[in-house]
């Protein structure tokens, strides 16, 4: 098979993350509130808690918790005491939930350091191929 990129900031490359995204909420299940996403550069997206804290999810650090402050649709979120939840851009869906419960806690892998595993100028690096995955397992 051949690797497909898809072209940056088409229509295609800003949905992208979307499938991924919505297999997290999915998994999340009863325990969000509302979701969506945000603007690009970084491409990212949020999921309103029903606590009231609030998970955003960015291209360039993924999933982190904090207190939700201020955002909304097409907007960058603004978080209080945000700690990163770790295991990397793209953590398999199933484990968000675990991983969002280590960030309450403060254990695991979680973390108050943003971690910076890639730029969102590096479009060609191999993220969308990732990502793509996510795409090809709904239409599956």
């Amino acid at each position: 098979m051949a690797i497909r990129h898809v072209e940056p900031y088409s229509d295609e490359w800003l949905q992208q993350p979307v499938c991924y995204l919505r297999r997290v909420v999915d998994v999340l299940g009863p325990e969000v509130a509302d979701w969506w996403e945000g603007p690009c550069d970084p491409r990212d997206a949020t999921v309103l808690l029903s606590d009231g804290s609030a998970l955003v999810w960015d291209e360039e650090s993924g999933w982190r918790l904090g207190q939700f402050v201020s955002g909304g649709h097409g907007r960058h979120t603004e978080l209080s005491g945000v700690r990163y939840l770790g295991g990397g851009l793209l953590p398999r869906p199933e484990r968000v939930p675990q991983a969002l419960l280590d960030a309450r806690a403060g254990v695991g892998a979680s973390t108050a350091f943003r971690p910076c595993y890639r730029s969102h100028r590096n479009c060609r690096d191999g993220f969308d191929v990732a990502l793509d995955f996510y795409v090809r397992l709904v239409e599956a």
